[in-house]
């Protein structure tokens, strides 16, 4: 079988099996959704994916959590000259893993002020291929609370161990969804919250909980996380009265931000993330969070 015919065949599945009232993504909908977006995609590096931070800095591996007796280890970027301790940020890999471009986002963080944990949901494991990558996406979604059991620990090293004065999340893609579960996990201790085209939740009882801002970005030509998808979101959180801001980009398709991926759109992935880096100013620096 052809790929175009395989992706076809995929997306053909999704539109049968689509729950018509929430527009909700099974975790059977979801990965084969993800396996379509990514099907031609491998995680190579390009110039884009390393750019220098915007001051020096200064990482390390951390043990940040145990999960089920065992040590979870993370990649944590501070900055090398901080007065006092600066705002914190779990930084969520995407379906690929911890790999080389997560912890180049966490430096970048780290250039602009913050401590960034990048958290790891594969145990280690980092994924080459799509094939590979939707066997540990699987293996998350198979044993949640483990997953949610590793966030809630990173936002305690975080707070406590690194005494963050206030924590954001953010995730790309598998972790973007992830980073909306972190808010909903802990609703009271997340400052703010992004998701860069993350698997959205139509609930709009459990959306009421969230007290942080959240800011969204998709695109409008993802056949994964579709415009439909979003605009659903988009009205549950405003239904929810949640303080939210969604971008959606024209000519865009899923993992637009990814400078290691064949779908990376430079100018919009530029966009999104100057918006981001101001949201995050905003809500989690001292002189600035809350205006």
């Amino acid at each position: 079988m052809s790929a175009n015919k395989f992706l076809s065949g995929l997306l053909g599945f999704l539109v049968l099996c689509a729950a018509p009232a929430l527009m909700a993504m099974s975790d059977q909908q979801y990965m084969l959704a993800m396996s379509a977006m990514h099907m031609h995609d491998v995680p190579v590096a390009s110039p884009a994916t390393y750019p220098k931070p915007a001051q020096p800095i200064e990482h390390r591996e951390v043990v940040y959590a145990t999960v089920n007796g065992q040590p979870v280890y993370g990649y944590l970027a501070e900055p090398l000259h901080a007065h006092g301790a600066p705002p914190g940020i779990i930084v969520i890999h995407e379906w690929w893993g911890l790999n080389d471009n997560i912890r180049s986002m966490a430096d970048q963080f780290a250039g602009e002020g913050y401590i960034a944990l990048a958290v790891d949901l594969y145990h280690g494991q980092v994924a080459a291929t799509p094939e590979a990558a939707v066997k540990l996406m699987k293996g998350v979604l198979d044993d949640t609370a483990a997953a949610s059991s590793n966030l809630r620990q990173a936002y305690a090293y975080l707070h406590n161990t690194e005494h963050a004065p206030r924590v954001g999340v953010i995730g790309w893609c598998f972790g973007g969804g992830w980073s909306l579960q972190t808010a909903l996990m802990l609703p009271d201790q997340i400052n703010a919250t992004v998701m860069y085209y993350g698997r959205p939740v139509n609930d709009v009882a459990a959306l009421s909980k969230l007290q942080m801002p959240l800011m969204g970005f998709f695109g409008e030509e993802d056949k994964g996380i579709t415009p439909a998808d979003v605009h659903a979101f988009e009205a549950a959180l405003k239904q929810a009265h949640v303080n939210a801001e969604i971008h959606e980009y024209p000519g865009a398709g899923h993992a637009f931000a990814n400078p290691s991926g064949e779908n990376y759109r430079p100018a919009v992935a530029a966009d999104a993330w100057k918006r981001t880096l101001a949201f995050f100013a905003r809500y989690l620096k001292p002189a600035q969070a809350g205006a």
